[in-house]
């Protein structure tokens, strides 16, 4: 069973950096590509950036391009995520996700269907 286990979100104020990591137990996933999805309150669920398993090729939602960056643990079972210059606009649960591939075609690396295994979230508050 796979299992994905978020951490370091936080409370920041505008401006200001986190890092999430996220990291994969439960099967050999170091072939598949991994990504981060957020949710705001009352909002659907919004692609972030998602990472093929060699870690060479990060994808980035256009709202977090120039200050997200994702990267891959060289045990290839982890993916992080770099935070700078956030802002409140950012503040949502995210989710680190594991995908089927990395070869579809963009609309279909950014939809949630994509992803087959969810960790539970961690929260990332940025106050003005």
């Amino acid at each position: 069973q796979v299992q994905l286990t978020e951490s370091g979100g936080g409370l920041v104020q505008t401006g200001e950096s986190l890092r999430l990591s996220c990291t994969a137990s439960g099967s050999t996933l170091e072939r598949y590509p991994m990504g981060w999805f957020r949710q705001a309150s009352g909002k659907e669920r919004e692609f972030v950036a998602v990472i093929d398993w060699s870690g060479d090729t990060p994808i980035y939602a256009d709202s977090v391009k120039g200050r997200f960056t994702i990267s891959r643990g060289n045990a290839k079972n982890m993916v992080y995520q770099q935070m700078n210059s956030l802002r409140p606009e950012d503040t949502a649960i995210y989710y680190c996700a594991v995908g089927r591939d990395f070869y579809s075609k963009y609309d279909v690396l950014v939809a949630g269907g994509h992803y087959d295994h969810w960790g539970q979230g961690t929260q990332v508050t940025v106050s003005s």
